[in-house]
């Protein structure tokens, strides 16, 4: 059965349903990885899909263990809603078949408690082919321009736990 959350979110079948996570090491800084799929110099923090009967949470640990191959993380705090973007138009057919016309996701903060040789990109299909700690405050400069709403937006709302 779909959590209750879950079926809120998807008010439009136009939207994949996901979560996303905000990575904190020790030090308060913020795991990017740079997207394996991109021409530009793009870095994101890990996400991806809900699957079906899954709840956000148990979405959030599955995709730690596979974009960067640990899930050796507590989470520390999760946002109140749900928040959306949409991907360009000319990028849109090539996401999800063109499925979708975005993503829907609830984001998590988690803190990670293992250490750095811990983390181990996937050598098949990669989401990431490179990956770095970075400050809060540069999020939105390293993403693609179409998340960079998002992640001011995922900024702001958990502002009281990011470290300064």
């Amino acid at each position: 059965m779909i959590d209750q959350e879950i079926r809120q979110a998807v008010t439009s079948d136009q939207y994949r349903i996901g979560v996303g996570i905000v990575l904190l090491n020790t030090r308060g800084e913020v795991f990017v990885g740079r997207r394996a799929d991109l021409k530009e110099d793009a870095w994101q923090m890990p996400q991806g899909g809900v699957d079906h009967g899954e709840k956000p949470q148990q979405a959030a640990f599955r995709e730690l263990r596979e974009e960067i191959g640990t899930d050796n993380a507590d989470i520390v705090a999760e946002s109140r809603g749900w928040f959306q973007y949409d991907v360009p138009s000319e990028v849109a057919p090539r996401r999800w078949a063109g499925r979708w016309k975005g993503q829907r996701q609830k984001w998590l903060v988690m803190l990670f408690r293992g250490a750095d040789a811990d983390i181990k990109l996937p050598n098949n299909y990669p989401e990431f082919n490179a990956w770095r700690w970075v400050p809060v405050k540069d999020l939105p400069e390293l993403a693609v321009s179409f998340k960079r709403q998002l992640y001011l937006d995922v900024i702001g709302e958990f502002s009281t736990v990011f470290r300064d």
